[in-house]
């Protein structure tokens, strides 16, 4: 990492998660010089590259020893040195660009989002008491399925340890970047994946939440073994979704697969993915009412008490 350029590099995904265009147009140089000195860097394990489409973005790795290593070397640049400023001012630009595209985008779909939201509680009700579900003090590594614009990132991000979003559109995933940017998150990030297909290891989250995602799927019930499978022994999933109800104009204008789901349903679900269900919470608005299905992977222990009690 003493090269120059490959200092530069890692500085820069230090403050941001960047693509080899925009890497190259901030630093000024070739594409084929610059991707090769990001090989370099992740082949030594200080920066993670993932795939997002025909994209590939780069940032500081989650490999603890080389994120200290890292950003340790980082923070010993100074602050006003000229080419690091010259690097950010451009960083700068990009965000700003970025920015401007997502929100092109939410403006043309905000008009969707809004006239279903005055269906149902608040939504910061919601997220009050989701958190409270999750508990504030334990989030740990948290895991976002159909992240969309990022929100559960940006309301939990500050208790999580770390937090990963995922989502299969490319545009959600733009803007949810940019919420997170605005936050000022460094710990959360966002990837391109399937909720059928998650590309995560198994056991390697804490708290995973599921919100306002079900309603859209063909099979809800694989979507939820999929999150057991990432889901560590005593964690701790959120489904946040209706309660049934007939707005058809939500299947017809909105892609609604699923007219909301019975308390039944979603247990009966969870059960079969080895998870505990909890007790339900419905948050009633007008016409929609919101149901929240707290469930936790039972520990090592735990589990073995659960067979032998219905053995």
């Amino acid at each position: 990492m003493a090269e120059p350029t490959r200092l530069r590099l890692l500085a820069l995904c230090a403050h941001a998660e960047l693509t080899v265009s925009e890497l190259t147009q901030i630093l000024g140089q070739s594409q084929p010089r610059v991707s090769r000195h990001l090989k370099l860097l992740v082949e030594a394990g200080l920066l993670d590259r993932f795939r997002e489409g025909t994209w590939a973005f780069y940032r500081m790795s989650e490999q603890q020893a080389c994120a200290t290593l890292g950003r340790t070397v980082v923070d010993l640049i100074p602050d006003d040195d000229p080419t690091l400023t010259l690097d950010l001012e451009r960083l700068e630009t990009v965000k700003q660009a970025r920015a401007r595209q997502a929100g092109n985008y939410f403006r043309t779909n905000a008009a969707h989002w809004d006239q279903i939201r005055s269906l149902h509680v608040d939504e910061a009700e919601i997220e009050r008491r989701m958190l409270g579900l999750l508990g504030p003090d334990t989030v740990g590594d948290l895991l976002d399925i159909g992240t969309g614009t990022g929100r559960m990132l940006v309301v939990y991000g500050a208790t999580a340890s770390r937090a990963v979003g995922i989502d299969l559109s490319h545009e959600m995933l733009s803007v949810a970047r940019v919420n997170l940017e605005k936050a000022g998150l460094r710990n959360c990030q966002v990837r391109l994946g399937d909720m059928y297909q998650l590309p995560v290891p198994s056991e390697s989250f804490d708290s995973i939440t599921i919100h306002q995602v079900l309603h859209y799927a063909d099979s809800p019930a694989d979507v939820i073994a999929e999150a057991a499978r990432a889901l560590r022994p005593g964690g701790r999933l959120i489904v946040a979704d209706f309660t049934p109800h007939q707005e058809e104009a939500l299947r017809d204008e909105h892609a609604h697969r699923r007219l909301g789901f019975s308390n039944e349903e979603l247990a009966g679900w969870l059960r079969r993915a080895n998870l505990i269900p909890g007790e339900p919470v419905y948050l009633h608005g007008e016409p929609l009412t919101v149901g929240l299905w707290p469930a936790h992977r039972p520990a090592n222990d735990e589990a073995a008490l659960e067979r032998r009690a219905t053995a």
